[in-house]
């Protein structure tokens, strides 16, 4: 099963004849891997003749390509964990050659000491074509170009790391000039998925037109986190949380989205968008599904995507009267230029804009597991501090004995920074007295795993589109609920502006967000103070 050997990725390779000697990790789980990969050719034997891959970066000049995927190709080229031979095309207007396409990325991709070789091996087996991305002669020379590559056997990823303006235009092109003739070929489809339940649903008809959905990979880069693949097995591989996880001793689940930044001279982009469909529609709902499914009757990639839709299916849609929006401004005392400047000082930004750059939103989940429960959803940029994390919080104790000591349980799976799974407990405090304490049961990924290297999310995407899992990736009814959901409130803030509640960057975002949470039995005490154990990196 090539997919079931994914989990072994997460330790490097060390000591390996290619790899440097300070690697980090678990050489079995990753031999494993690169077995998998070498069976996964064209469904032939490993007596056979291995096929080819050819990997295209739509955009290669740009940012995400930059910052994102050449240094994860990189990154998985080094582990030896991308089947071998593969060679990687970049495509965009630019006219660049490898060399200067490597110097772009000069502070993205490097190598460590005693890497600089592969790190050679790795840009030779790049190349790079200019062209257009609505003429079909220039992806007659990409096609050309990868043909001259290639073994009988060929298999071809494509990537678009590019705006959502030319998706039907490039997409068009590629099936009409680059499908790969005797092996597999592979889309993956970088968010945002339309703007709305009306232009998502056209851009799924027009590739449903080219391509069958196991072709189709759209990420969600969310998917790809240690902590959110690690919820499913939380939930369904222990039997201490099954009883419990449930309206019957759930009061509340909060799921959080924090920047520390702010639009960074992008606002002009980000307005087009705004933090609910920048956020909350697409990572915070994932967040969302995973945590409220039921269990699925296996993991194979439909299973567990079949029972995240039915979730979705079950959460009305949203409206105006549930949600606070906000809209950072400037903090004029303080000393860095970024942290005064506001939103509508970004030159990017049109002047008045009522693009809300925080949104907290409560969804219900009309089902008999969740029947009453809120599901507080809350995203925004230029906050106090960089955090992702799913909250759940237990009912009180029924019964108290303890006249007013105790505090709700919390459950809370961190998914950045400092990855790690803590239960909030009372307990009696040391000593002869009989007091309590608020305290936690903590896995902190850094104590616990000190020597594991966690995986960026794009390195284990972008090789389950290599194995062909599709487990990780957004279905096209799962996106047709996601935006049914949201519709309504994006039309309802596009058509009458209302203006969002000012808050300071730096932040914890508009006062109004704790009084929603307030009402919808989310307690927050403020009393809780977690301490680093001795051997414990600080959170």
């Amino acid at each position: 099963q090539a997919y079931n050997c994914l989990i072994h990725f997460y330790k490097r390779m060390p000591n390996s004849k290619d790899a440097p000697s300070d690697c980090e990790g678990n050489p079995e789980g990753l031999q494993l891997l690169r077995d998998s990969l070498e069976l996964e050719c064209c469904n032939i034997s490993k007596s056979s003749v291995l096929a080819s891959h050819v990997f295209v970066v739509f955009g290669a000049s740009g940012d995400l390509a930059r910052k994102k995927i050449y240094p994860t190709l990189w990154a998985l080229f080094r582990d030896r964990l991308i089947p071998q031979g593969t060679r990687v095309f970049g495509y965009a207007r630019s006219k660049l050659t490898v060399s200067q396409l490597r110097e772009k990325c000069a502070d993205t991709v490097k190598a460590k000491k005693g890497e600089e070789d592969l790190l050679d091996q790795f840009w030779a087996a790049n190349k790079y074509v200019a062209g257009s991305y609505n003429d079909t002669a220039d992806l007659d020379v990409l096609a050309k170009e990868m043909g001259a590559e290639e073994k009988d056997c060929a298999n071809r990823l494509f990537y678009l790391a590019l705006p959502p303006s030319v998706f039907k235009q490039i997409t068009s092109m590629i099936k009409a000039c680059c499908m790969s003739p005797t092996g597999w070929t592979r889309v993956i489809v970088e968010k945002p998925f339309g703007k709305d339940s009306t232009s998502s649903a056209d851009l799924s008809r027009h590739l449903k037109e080219l391509f069958h959905e196991e072709q189709l990979y759209r990420i969600d880069h969310y998917l790809g986190k240690e902590m959110v693949q690690n919820l499913l097995s939380l939930r369904f591989g222990n039997m201490i949380f099954g009883p419990t996880w449930n309206r019957d001793s759930i009061a509340s689940v909060k799921i959080t989205f924090k920047e520390p930044f702010g639009t960074k001279g992008r606002g002009g982009y980000f307005d087009e968008f705004g933090i609910i469909r920048d956020v909350m529609q697409n990572h915070l709902v994932q967040l969302l599904c995973l945590t409220a499914m039921e269990k699925p009757v296996s993991t194979s990639p439909d299973d567990i995507r079949d029972e995240k839709v039915k979730v979705l299916k079950s959460v009305p849609a949203l409206s105006l009267s549930s949600c606070v929006l906000g809209q950072y401004e400037g903090d004029p005392a303080s000393e860095d230029p970024d942290v005064r400047m506001g939103y509508l000082d970004d030159p990017t930004v049109p002047p008045g804009s009522t693009c809300p750059t925080f949104a907290a939103a409560v969804l219900k989940i009309n089902n008999e597991r969740w029947d009453g429960v809120p599901f507080m959803l809350k995203c925004g940029k230029a906050l106090n501090e960089r955090k992702a994390e799913v909250r759940i919080q237990y009912k009180d104790v029924p019964g108290d004995i303890f006249n007013g000591g105790t505090v709700r349980n919390e459950l809370v799976i961190r998914v950045q920074p400092n990855e790690s799974v803590y239960v909030k407990v009372m307990t009696k405090t040391p000593g002869m007295s009989f007091n309590l304490q608020e305290t936690e049961l903590d896995l902190t990924y850094k104590s616990r795993y000190r020597d594991a290297r966690l995986p960026e999310a794009y390195e284990r995407l972008i090789l389950d589109v290599f194995v062909g899992s599709q487990m990780h990736f957004v279905r096209s009814d799962e996106l047709a609920e996601a935006w049914r959901i949201f519709t309504p409130l994006l039309h309802t803030i596009e058509k009458d502006k209302p203006q969002p509640i000012k808050y300071k960057y730096g932040s914890r975002g508009p006062a109004e967000a704790d009084t929603l949470a307030m009402q919808n039995n989310f307690n927050y005490t403020g009393r809780y103070k977690w301490t680093a154990p001795a051997h414990s990196p600080k959170k």
